[in-house]
């Protein structure tokens, strides 16, 4: 996430950030990626540096803590329009990507190349099996594949607010 942040002007990753969603909820999840207010994005910064609203990707690594982060985290987030989760399950050594549908989660599924792609950050490219192995050379040479595809460039321009 941060090779990303790093390569996408107007996304910011957060670590261990408090998120306040609504009045009841204000999640420390272990990350989050965001757009930037400026480029338009969903969440913004308090004065007191917690981020209000929903960021577009939060990311929760659950050990114990799994059936909370599959469900009642779950719904919390998808009520307050999080795009996209992922739980990565490191005892089951298994990751789920969630993409907000309708109101609903559905799993983002890998493609023939076994490569996993955010529908909200173009070029957020995943390698599953490369991760999951701790393959960490080849995860990163999959996300700079999906840096340098036409689909990230467009949305670092929209960003940006160039038009094109």
């Amino acid at each position: 996430m941060g090779v990303y942040e790093a390569s996408t002007p107007g996304v910011r990753l957060g670590i261990k950030p408090t998120v306040r969603l609504d009045r009841d909820n204000e999640p420390q999840p272990d990350g989050v990626l965001l757009i930037t207010p400026i480029a338009n994005g969903q969440s913004r910064f308090s004065d007191d540096d917690y981020i209000e609203g929903a960021p577009e990707l939060v990311i929760e690594i659950a050990a114990s803590s799994v059936a909370i982060d599959l469900h009642d985290k779950k719904k919390v987030y998808g009520r307050n329009g999080v795009k996209e989760y992922i739980v990565w399950q490191i005892f089951e050594n298994k990751l789920d990507w969630f993409s907000l549908q309708q109101g609903e989660y559905v799993s983002l599924q890998v493609d023939a190349d076994g490569i996993i792609k955010s529908q909200v950050f173009p070029g957020l490219w995943l390698s599953m099996s490369d991760l999951l192995a701790g393959n960490m050379q080849q995860v990163l040479a999959v996300l700079q594949l999906g840096l340098n595809s036409p689909e990230h460039q467009i949305f670092v321009r929209q960003l940006s607010g160039e038009k094109r």
